[in-house]
Formats: structure tokens, sequence, C-alpha cells
């Protein structure tokens, strides 16, 4: 049984348009919000290349966030499963709340396997055009078998995790990524220029 919850909208709840809106924030902080959407298999390297980065866009005085999938597991959707439905909510809730920190001004990185292009279809629609940037970090499953940095390919392939991204579960590539990351040859120093190439052309930071 699925744990997610059905919308409820109440025509009493309205939105509440603030004097200090999204571009005052935008403005102030002297850069283009925009969600960095980080998809790939478990292991990839996601979260490593999106730490890194955050690193080098602080360097450069930017204003950011890192939503984590594990992370978020832990408190916003700690109510949540593995079931298709259940991976569908958490990415709802994870790009409400990426949207809401874009209207705060922020760049937001998110590193998540979502392996659905419908659910990474649905946060891309949340948000105006060009700002989101999807980004596929494209390493092959026999690389990150090998990585394997918490075991859990081991436990998948030994059936003790069920619906398992890339061994029982499938993994739907995105076909158009605006950025894409293959971190079985390149270093974490290029994946990150690579990145930054394309918010300077996007006009999202500038280099000071």
């Amino acid at each position: 049984m699925s744990s997610v919850r059905q919308p409820h909208h109440d025509e009493n709840v309205v939105w509440h348009k603030h004097n200090i809106d999204k571009q005052y924030r935008s403005d102030s902080k002297q850069q283009k919000p925009c969600v960095l959407w980080f998809t790939g298999l478990s292991g990839s390297g996601k979260s490593t290349v999106a730490g890194a980065l955050e690193n080098a866009l602080a360097e450069l005085g930017a204003h950011t966030y890192l939503l984590d999938g594990d992370n978020v597991r832990h408190g916003l959707c700690r109510d949540l499963g593995f079931s298709d439905e259940d991976r569908k909510e958490n990415i709802r809730r994870v790009g409400e709340v990426a949207k809401l920190m874009t209207d705060a001004g922020l760049i937001v990185l998110s590193a998540f396997i979502s392996p659905f292009r419908a659910e990474r279809q649905l946060v891309r629609d949340l948000l105006p055009e060009g700002e989101f940037i999807e980004v596929f970090v494209d390493t092959p499953l026999e690389v990150c078998e090998q990585r394997d940095p918490k075991g859990l390919y081991q436990k998948a392939r030994a059936g003790e995790i069920p619906a398992f991204t890339g061994i029982s579960s499938p993994y739907e590539a995105p076909e158009n990524a605006e950025i894409r990351l293959q971190t079985a040859t390149g270093s974490i120093d290029e994946q990150v220029e690579q990145c930054l190439a394309e918010l300077l052309k996007r006009g999202i930071i500038k280099r000071g």
C-alpha cells in the first residue's frame, strides 16, 4: 500500500503575493535562480559532483542550497517508502521545496536518482522556462556497481533490497539533458567546470 496522501485543495486558501518578490531577492544576490537537477544511478556521483559544484559556486559568491536524496528522506519525506507512487511523491515534494527556494533567489542543486522521466518533467513544469537544468550523471551501471559506496548493489543482487533502480527497477535516462557528465572518464574538476560554463552561458552567475 502506498503512503502517498491525495492532494487537498481548499478554495479559501489563496497564494499571497508579498512586496519583496523573486526579482528583488535575485537582484540582491546578483544571480538568476535556477534548479540544477542531478539525476543518475546510485553510485553515479550525483552528490559528489553537486557538492563540489556548490563549493565552487560559494567561492564565486553565489547563494546556493543543496538538496540531497538521503538527507531529505530523514525529514521531509521520512513517511515515504520506495514504491513507484512513493518515489513520485518524494520528487513532487522536493520539486515544490526547490520552487520555493528559487523564489528566494537561490541556485538549488538537487541530487536524486529520480529514475522516471515523468517525475523529472513534473519538476520542470513547476518552474519558469529556463530555470530547470537537468544534469545527467551518465555513469554505466557496471561502474556504479564497482564503486557501490553503500553496499546497496550487493544487497540488491542478493534480493535483500526490492525495487532497486538499475537492478530490479528501471532507470529512464534523460533524452535531452541540458548537461551530461561522464564521471567514469572525466575528473571532478572537469565536471564542475562543465557545469559552471553552462551557468555562465545562461547568465545565472558571473565570474568576478
